[in-house]
């Protein structure tokens, strides 16, 4: 999962972007990367860490022009060598920069495409830097002669549409020209634009996500269609076309459940909205299967779930409190390697007020289970802390199937839900119960039954349904192998390969 900014400004950009990666900074924490364009002249700074940590003072004013995309990563795909942090460059032609947020499905096809056909080389394991070679490889083929115009992009897209499969939403720039920003025929990931009057005239800005258009107050648009590109001009003209021949609005589903800050709203849908009428759903359940009557106290696991546990208690009319101080020094524990950092982190994380739990029946309620791990050191913890009865509600269904668009979740043997029953699950984390929302309840919670324009969602980490309809027993095989603890081990220890291109100004 990445987050991804592009800005066509009046005046310097280095400041909005890195104020916007701040803002995006819960979508990856591994590395962040800003370039900008000036007179013709590209400039970049990318390291792993977070985005206050990468840049200082003297990265910011080596980053000038008005013009920029940047990024926040963590590693889907490939390992998390700084080399692989993002924005890529490639000099042919006219020098272009990408920046890239999800999974491109058919990777390793398109790579020995690009080498045996395109005569294009690939310095990284990264799915980024293929999306960008096959980008530069169509545009090149568009254009004949060293002009360039929107028409030329917009062909150059549609052919990177018909060759590239799974979830993308990317921002590329140009220099002397502008940004583009296109998203994949099925929309899995999000992508929006705004604009704003700069001091010095209008600005335009593409993002992963509403919020970090509300930030820098520019107004929202609106979403990029899904197979759509959007170009932002240096001259201040806005060019769009729809690039698909055909296309659907299909987004991750676990954007709402999880990932997405929930002030951002995401192919016109109110993610804070969208996790109220989840608690809702689940409350309704919970009364079905447990009974409020045997419930004192709902408390969140901080800090997805707040939203939902508030909604939730609320509709059964039970006392909801924070029960749980969260360190926010310490990172998501379902993409730490090793099952023993993960516990460590745990206890780290979290710290429980023994007040909240003492003598008391206590609904945890979290957003989601992945491994398993975080629930099962939560519910000790609350038994630690004197709770009577621990039971635990997941506003989203069980996690059985591994995700092939660009969030770095386990792979299947990893998942606690996966080949196990909901009692299994509820054993292996230690509760006296488990309530699971079911998944037509959260498609409808997120989906206000129907009233969106959304015509699926892809929900395949519940239910195994791929939307792009390409994934096959062997490719989940492979991710298997791909992305076990033991092979991302293998691969971190692995010295990183140089990257031969542009200078990056450490």
């Amino acid at each position: 999962m990445c987050g991804v900014v592009g800005i066509v400004g009046a005046g310097l950009v280095n400041q909005s972007l890195y104020d916007a990666l701040l803002v995006l900074q819960h979508r990856g924490q591994d590395a962040a990367g800003i370039m900008t364009s000036h007179n013709g002249k590209l400039h970049l700074r990318k390291d792993n860490g977070l985005a206050r940590d990468v840049f200082d003072n003297q990265h910011m004013i080596n980053l000038p022009g008005n013009m920029g995309i940047a990024h926040v990563r963590y590693p889907t795909a490939g390992c998390s060598s700084s080399a692989e942090s993002q924005p890529f460059y490639v000099n042919s032609p006219y020098g272009i920069c990408l920046a890239h947020n999800g999974n491109l499905t058919n990777a390793d096809e398109l790579k020995q495409d690009l080498f045996r056909e395109d005569r294009r080389h690939i310095n990284t394991d990264s799915d980024s830097e293929i999306l960008l070679n096959v980008f530069a490889h169509e545009l090149h083929a568009e254009t004949s002669n060293l002009s360039l115009d929107e028409n030329d992009v917009f062909r150059a897209v549609s052919r990177v549409h018909k060759r590239c499969r799974g979830g993308y939403a990317a921002v590329a720039m140009i220099p002397g020209y502008g940004v583009i920003a296109f998203r994949d025929p099925n929309g899995i990931r999000p992508l929006v634009f705004g604009v704003r009057n700069g001091g010095d005239g209008p600005e335009m800005m593409v993002a992963s996500e509403s919020v970090a258009l509300d930030t820098l107050d520019f107004d929202r648009v609106r979403d990029v269609d899904p197979g759509e590109a959007i170009i932002l001009t240096l001259d201040g003209k806005l060019h769009t076309r729809q690039c698909a021949e055909t296309w659907q609005r299909s987004p991750c589903i676990f954007e709402f459940v999880y990932f997405a800050r929930p002030d951002s709203i995401i192919d016109d849908i109110f993610v804070h909205k969208a996790r109220l009428r989840m608690g809702k759903k689940l409350a309704k359940k919970t009364e079905r299967v447990l009974g409020k009557d045997k419930i004192d106290v709902v408390i969140p696991i901080p800090d997805t779930s707040r939203t939902s546990a508030m909604s939730l208690a609320h509709e059964l009319d039970v006392r909801f409190t924070e029960g749980f101080i969260k360190n926010r020094y310490i990172g998501r524990t379902f993409i730490m390697p090793g099952q023993t950092a993960r516990r460590k982190s745990v206890r780290q994380k979290l710290n429980p007020i023994d007040v909240e739990f003492k003598g008391k029946n206590v609904l945890l309620v979290d957003d989601s289970i992945v491994r398993g791990t975080t629930s099962r050191e939560i519910v000790q913890m609350a038994r630690d802390a004197g709770a009577r009865r621990v039971y635990f509600a997941s506003a989203a269904p069980p996690v059985r199937y591994p995700n092939v668009y660009g969030i770095d979740m386990p792979a299947a043997s990893e998942l606690i839900a996966h080949g196990r029953t909901e009692e299994e699950v509820c054993a292996w984390i230690g509760a006296d119960g488990l309530i699971y929302q079911d998944l037509e309840d959260l498609i409808n919670a997120v989906g206000k039954k129907g009233k969106t324009a959304v015509q699926r969602f892809d929900a395949s980490v519940f239910n195994g349904e791929y939307v792009t309809g390409d994934i096959t027993k062997e490719y989940l095989e492979r991710l298997e192998c791909d992305r076990n603890d033991d092979a991302k081990a293998s691969r971190n220890r692995q010295r990183p390969a140089t990257v031969i291109g542009l200078h990056n100004d450490r």
